[in-house]
């Protein structure tokens, strides 16, 4: 029997969590080894849907990209479910959906609809005891205790620190699995947030680009954190990949001499499962 997350956490493990949002994604992390994947909301509705993450996504558009992922891929997924998608009976059949979809564990945040990406501009927290209520609703909902409700907290842009800290306190005591501060802005903040939760398990959002500093697994122990989730490292990479092969094609009429690498055909296809499909066109030819 494979180990949790739960139980990762509770042996002290360290988890990174590359950011996936589509199946090439996936089953390319999916093949590393590993703790967990995390399917970043803003990669998913920017590869599903062509929009911002900008609460325009619905919980359809999200639990069904959880069942397809999950579904195609044996590593643990975390799973960014924004707000809930609305009131407290929003947010029991979000979690009892993200579970049945087959996800390990549900990230709620704080935030007002629609929600924002924790990195941009713009975003407003609702008071803090509805956020309490959803903790408690989704502790509630969930089936089993393996399956880890991530509370986030992104107060702290707008509304400093301490009241990210004090909020951090409310959803702990609420029964929330992981606490998530979004958005610390610098290495001394981070500490603060760490010796503030000894003993909680603690997410940081490393984000390239974004506001909190990009630190390596080591350093994020030694502040206390428990886990690392890099959501954009994988969009960024290959919307960097398309522009440079689509530039020198446009340029070019053809991909010869391109500075961007590309993965060799024959790696694509095993990626994808070709090789099992071949093998059973052979044991169970059409004619």
């Amino acid at each position: 029997m494979s180990i949790t997350l739960r139980q990762r956490l509770a042996n002290g493990e360290f988890i990174v969590a590359p950011g996936v949002f589509d199946m090439i994604s996936a089953l390319s992390a999916d093949r590393m080894g590993f703790a967990a994947l995390y399917m970043t909301g803003y990669g998913t509705v920017a590869s599903h849907l062509g929009l911002p993450d900008a609460g325009l996504a619905s919980y359809h558009d999200m639990v069904n990209r959880v069942a397809t992922i999950a579904g195609g891929t044996k590593t643990p997924l975390i799973a960014d479910a924004d707000t809930g998608f609305g009131g407290l009976l929003n947010v029991d059949h979000t979690v009892k959906g993200y579970e049945r979809a087959g996800a390990t564990a549900i990230q709620i945040e704080d935030q007002e609809f629609p929600k924002r990406c924790g990195h941009t501009p713009g975003r407003r927290v609702v008071p803090l005891e509805d956020m309490v209520r959803k903790i408690r609703v989704a502790v509630d909902a969930r089936d089993s205790r393996d399956f880890l409700i991530i509370a986030r907290t992104d107060a702290r842009t707008d509304l400093g620190l301490d009241e990210a800290l004090r909020r951090g306190d409310a959803f702990a005591e609420a029964g929330a699995d992981v606490l998530f501060i979004e958005s610390p802005e610098s290495e001394a903040e981070m500490a603060k947030i760490g010796a503030r939760f000894a003993g909680v398990p603690l997410l940081a959002n490393i984000v390239e680009g974004g506001r909190t500093p990009v630190l390596p697994k080591a350093r994020l122990q030694e502040l206390g954190y428990s886990i690392s989730i890099h959501p954009a490292s994988g969009f960024l990479a290959f919307a960097q990949a398309c522009a440079g092969i689509y530039g020198t094609l446009k340029e070019t009429g053809a991909t010869l001499g391109s500075a961007t690498p590309l993965l060799p055909f024959s790696e694509m296809n095993t990626l994808m499962g070709f090789p099992a499909v071949w093998d059973f066109e052979k044991r169970h030819p059409e004619s």
